[in-house]
């Protein structure tokens, strides 16, 4: 059976450095044999078909051919398109009366659980909140990522260590939503 997934690419194409051509991106999905493959934004957003259903696996090999490829590593998360729209479903914040730059997805590569991040004072950074999902962290940031002190508070290396983190704001969370629909 064919599966749609959607491909994280983590920290690529960011001030200049670590580029990763779109072109190229999807040239290297459809060389390890994935179908229907495209790309959203610059920002390390593929789309493809699969007819593995090993995540991990795809995942991994994904960063093997871009290390080959572009001689840097670059951490790959993979995630199908049931995983997308449950994720999008499971918005604890009132996502439709949001911008998207407001809210934001923290896709992981394993369950957080909540210790990690009882460091973090919570009270201190309202109205900016945060909520746990399914290998995701939401964050509602009202005046925008760049401005948010809750998320520099979260971007600790030392909270998620050994874990693969990747963000997306909301517009593109729904948007891979979309891409990745059976």
């Amino acid at each position: 059976m064919t599966t749609r997934y959607a491909a994280l690419l983590r920290g690529i194409n960011v001030g200049g450095h670590r580029k990763v051509p779109m072109v190229e991106l999807r040239e290297l999905l459809a060389e390890l044999g994935h179908g229907d493959v495209a790309t959203y934004l610059q920002s390390g957003n593929a789309v493809f078909t699969s007819d593995s259903d090993d995540e991990k696996a795809l995942g991994a090999a994904l960063e093997r051919a871009i290390e080959k490829r572009f001689g840097f590593g670059v951490d790959c998360l993979v995630r199908n398109g049931t995983y997308l729209r449950a994720v999008a479903d499971a918005c604890p914040f009132p996502a439709a009366s949001l911008e998207g730059r407001q809210l934001h997805v923290t896709y992981f590569s394993e369950r957080v659980g909540p210790e990690r991040l009882a460091p973090i004072d919570v009270s201190a950074h309202l109205p900016e909140e945060f909520r746990l999902g399914d290998r995701v962290l939401y964050l509602y940031a009202p005046n925008g990522l760049g401005r948010s002190k809750l998320a520099e508070a979260l971007a600790k290396p030392s909270l998620f260590k050994g874990i693969v983190a990747t963000s997306r704001n909301w517009n593109t969370v729904l948007k891979l939503v979309e891409l990745t629909r059976d």
